[in-house]
């Protein structure tokens, strides 16, 4: 049961949707490749507060007594956003070595 100081789950989603939606505008209007890495990732740190808010207003438990799958499913979440980050750092670097730009419209061919 919900005390009258707790935060119900409807404000956890409506703020998860619209960081999702900002990470999403992003993506969609950013040609920066480091904006897009940052979109992304709030993307992926607006499912994860979704992870998270479900799995602390869940009532039933895990396979071994705990609720712990939405944490579990959180870090790794988080482990995946760590190592795209590093893989999209490290084309970016190449791909600015190349054309010495970080536009993503100039890096329209990646042969030779």
């Amino acid at each position: 049961m919900m005390n009258s100081g707790d935060i119900p789950l409807s404000w956890f989603l409506v703020f998860a949707a619209s960081a999702f939606a900002i990470g999403l505008f992003g993506v969609l209007s950013r040609r920066n490749a480091i904006a897009l890495l940052m979109a992304i990732e709030i993307m992926l740190n607006a499912a994860n507060i979704n992870l998270v808010a479900f799995w602390r207003f869940n009532d039933a438990t895990g396979s071994e007594g705990g609720p712990i799958s939405g944490v579990m499913l959180a870090i790794f979440v988080i482990t995946i956003a760590a190592a795209e980050v590093a893989v999209g750092i490290a084309l970016i670097l190449l791909c600015y070595r190349r054309w010495l730009a970080a536009d993503v419209d100039r890096y329209d061919s990646m042969a030779g």
